[in-house]
């Protein structure tokens, strides 16, 4: 597919990565600064970048938005204006799918924690799906299967309370490593030592 991408950030990077490497040609790369599209264009091979509405192409076949929860409406309602011909997704976890002003619009929900620093294994990360009709369910669910062997259909009312999930099991499992670390610092005792714990309590 003709893929252009909306954000530069963790998810953008990780995503466009994958995709890149899984044969699809990243058209485009659009972020509010130049450096931030700059690195990622760069990192994946891709010519083109953009910094403003009307620099944005019009002859991608998907528009990836992997932007911030409060930037996507705003985003949504600039951006798909004369590009509705083409397929329109987010990525986020706890917006529904009709923030996007568009016939053709879905969802393509990554469900991990990313950094750029750091790699993944894309094939083992599930990837959430929705769309507004039959046919693009379908165009998301092949693309999805490019990257992932774990694609899951999944409504916006359900994705929400996913994400809801994702972050107790996330970031409240963080914060409490987190204050492990503060305690054990205070005796100067090494973080390091609650690794295997870590480890062993995950897979349990």
């Amino acid at each position: 597919m003709k893929i252009t991408f909306i954000g530069a950030g963790n998810v953008a990077t990780h995503l466009a990565d994958a995709m890149a490497k899984a044969g699809h040609d990243i058209m485009q790369i659009y972020s509010r600064t130049a450096q931030s599209a700059r690195e990622l264009a760069d990192r994946i091979g891709c010519k083109s970048i953009a910094t403003k509405p009307d620099e944005l192409n019009c002859d991608s076949d998907l528009y990836v938005m992997s932007v911030t929860d409060n930037a996507l409406p705003q985003l949504a309602q600039q951006l798909t204006e004369g590009r509705s011909h083409a397929l329109w997704v987010h990525t986020a976890g706890s917006i529904p799918m009709d923030v996007l002003p568009c016939e053709r619009r879905g969802v393509f929900y990554p469900m991990q924690t990313f950094s750029k620093q750091k790699a993944v294994d894309f094939r083992s990360i599930p990837i959430f799906i929705e769309a507004h009709n039959v046919d693009d369910a379908e165009v998301l669910r092949a693309l999805a299967a490019t990257l992932s062997d774990n694609v899951y259909p999944c409504s916006s009312d359900k994705r929400a309370f996913l994400h809801l999930a994702a972050v107790f099991c996330c970031n409240f499992a963080n914060h409490c490593s987190t204050l492990s670390a503060h305690l054990l610092e205070k005796h100067g005792i090494p973080f390091d030592v609650m690794l295997p714990l870590i480890d062993e309590t995950i897979g349990k």
